[in-house]
Formats: structure tokens, C-alpha cells, sequence
């Protein structure tokens, strides 16, 4: 089975970075028209998700959430979480980081 979502190295990195200093984080990929369709980055519990909201999986043992209607569409692709420089989305833990997370994504 195809995991739903994976992360490269560089986002590998900026995870463990952040879980050392916020804790117990977690991910939601953004469809909102701000933010485009990053993944947003939250200490858990900071973010309060809804009984439409989907677990992908995990990277770096951070869940990874997205809504359902979003999943209709990304449902045929595997998103892959990279890290490039630049600050990330005003509401996300990697905005004021060297590097933030980006999503790519690959046709199943």
C-alpha cells in the first residue's frame, strides 16, 4: 500500500526541530484561500479538528490531517512535505523559521 504522505529529508529535519521546541506538534494541509495549500504546522491541540477531518498518516511521527471535501481532490496523489527556505504561513509553526514546509504531490 501507497503511503498517503511522505516527507523528505530537509522536511525531516524542520520536524524535529520544531518538535525540540514546541513539543507535540501536528500537521493540516491548508485549502484556504490565504495560505494556498500549505501545510499548516501546529502544536497539537492547538488546532482544533472536526469530525470531517481525515489522519493521512504521519511523518516523522506527526499525524497529518486534511479535510474530507480537500481529500476528493488530492485523493489520486501522494503528497510529499519538502522544506525549502523562506519563512512559512503567518499561523503555522515554521513562519518564522529559516525554512518551511512546502507541499508536493505525485499521481498515484
Amino acid at each position: 500500500m501507497v503511503e498517503r504522505v511522505t516527507a523528505t529529508e530537509d522536511a525531516l529535519s524542520l520536524i524535529e526541530s520544531l518538535k525540540e521546541k514546541h513539543g507535540s506538534i501536528m500537521f493540516y494541509q491548508s485549502g484556504g484561500c490565504c495560505d494556498g495549500s500549505s501545510p499548516m504546522c501546529y502544536r497539537e491541540g492547538d488546532f482544533r479538528l472536526g469530525d470531517a477531518d481525515l489522519l493521512l498518516g504521519s511523518i516523522g511521527n506527526v499525524p497529518f490531517y486534511m479535510h474530507k471535501s480537500q481529500y476528493e481532490y488530492w485523493k489520486h496523489t501522494q503528497l510529499i512535505i519538502d522544506a525549502i527556505p523562506g519563512e512559512g504561513p503567518p499561523f503555522s509553526l515554521d513562519s518564522l523559521e529559516v525554512t518551511h514546509f512546502i507541499t508536493k504531490s505525485k499521481l498515484l
